[in-house]
């Protein structure tokens, strides 16, 4: 079995379990910058780990995958405004310099704000919910946060100037109350699905499995190692809310030698337990009730699954199993939220 705490414990639990709403692929934006002379504002916020090319410049000289402003004489700071993917808590963030040995940021400050469009005006409260922290060269820098409001914006501020590779603002999603009487996807990112521990994610980026849209390609969705021994693989999420799910959906795209054979999902309600993930639960999980019985899977393509749904009335997990291995692209459970 693993998990993943297992995976790497030095990671804290809001970095495992809470949905990155600085995402460009969850849908956040950059939208301004003092400066960006090096390198733009938005690679900060791509979800893919970031890289060094050696040997590659542009007009402005080494390229960097990140932001990174030019060297200040004027005694001021640096600092950009992004959009969150979606309103939410933010509960800590990860600030990673990686490759930015010699012109990483030295310190950074990050304040939040609610607003209804996109760039704030000048004019708008700003809340600091980071105060300034040091960063060091080429590390991820992970820092808890206390904030308890939901917010929309963040304004990273940089002393005095320099890099970061990427920002991840960890957070629980504010699903919309307006919209959540109807169906909807209870496992969505967007809507506070979380995967908390799975049995192998050798390949793919398997926080995608409940990004929205479908996938762009292969490497866009959970993929596991080909299994040479007895067993199968399987993930746990936490739905973003208590609800009973009506629609399962589970959709293959670009998997198409490596689908796998079969897939079911188990749930359970446990409003009881809390964000982690303990050995005790990946336990218990292999006892809760079937939701969806196994049923064949194909290659690139979507599967939606109503009347085979067995109903269990409200929950809160559910244990995703494919058998024997392989890759799923999206996952998606639409139902109706519950008290």
């Amino acid at each position: 079995m693993a998990s993943i705490e297992s995976l790497n414990p030095d990671i804290p639990l809001f970095a495992r379990t809470g949905v990155n709403l600085a995402s460009a692929g969850l849908g956040a934006k950059a939208l301004w910058a003092t400066n960006q002379f090096f390198a733009p504002l938005d690679r900060m916020l791509q979800d893919s780990p970031p890289v060094f090319i050696e040997g590659k410049f542009d007009d402005h000289g080494k390229w960097m995958d990140g932001w990174e402003t030019q060297r200040r004489r004027d005694g001021g700071h640096d600092a950009a405004v992004i959009k969150l993917a979606g309103a939410g808590r933010i509960i800590g963030f990860d600030v990673d310099t990686a490759h930015f040995t010699g012109n990483y940021a030295p310190a950074v400050k990050i304040e939040a704000t609610t607003y209804s469009g996109d760039l704030p005006p000048e004019e708008q409260s700003w809340v600091t919910i980071l105060p300034h922290k040091a960063l060091g060269p080429s590390s991820h820098h992970y820092f808890g946060c206390d904030s308890y409001e939901s917010w929309t914006h963040l304004r990273i501020n940089i002393y005095p100037d320099g890099g970061i590779a990427r920002l991840k603002a960890y957070g629980v999603p504010e699903l919309d109350e307006a919209n959540s009487k109807g169906e909807i996807d209870l496992a969505a990112a967007l809507n506070g699905g979380r995967i908390l521990g799975f049995s192998d994610a050798h390949y793919g980026d398997y926080m995608r499995l409940l990004a929205p849209g479908r996938g762009f390609n292969m490497g866009d969705g959970w993929e596991t190692r080909r299994r040479r021994e007895p067993g199968y693989d399987w993930m746990i999420i936490a739905l973003g809310a208590r609800g009973t799910i009506e629609k399962a959906l589970i959709d293959t795209a670009h998997f198409k030698g490596n689908y796998p054979d079969t897939a079911s999902i188990q749930a359970a309600d446990l409003r009881k337990f809390g964000d982690g993930l303990t050995d005790a639960l990946i336990t218990d999980s292999m006892f809760w009730k079937e939701l969806l019985p196994p049923q064949k899977l194909g290659p690139d393509a979507e599967h939606s699954y109503r009347d085979e749904l067995i109903d269990l009335g409200p929950v809160t997990h559910v244990r995703f199993n494919i058998f024997p291995d392989g890759g799923v692209s999206r996952l998606r459970l639409f139902g109706t939220t519950a008290p």
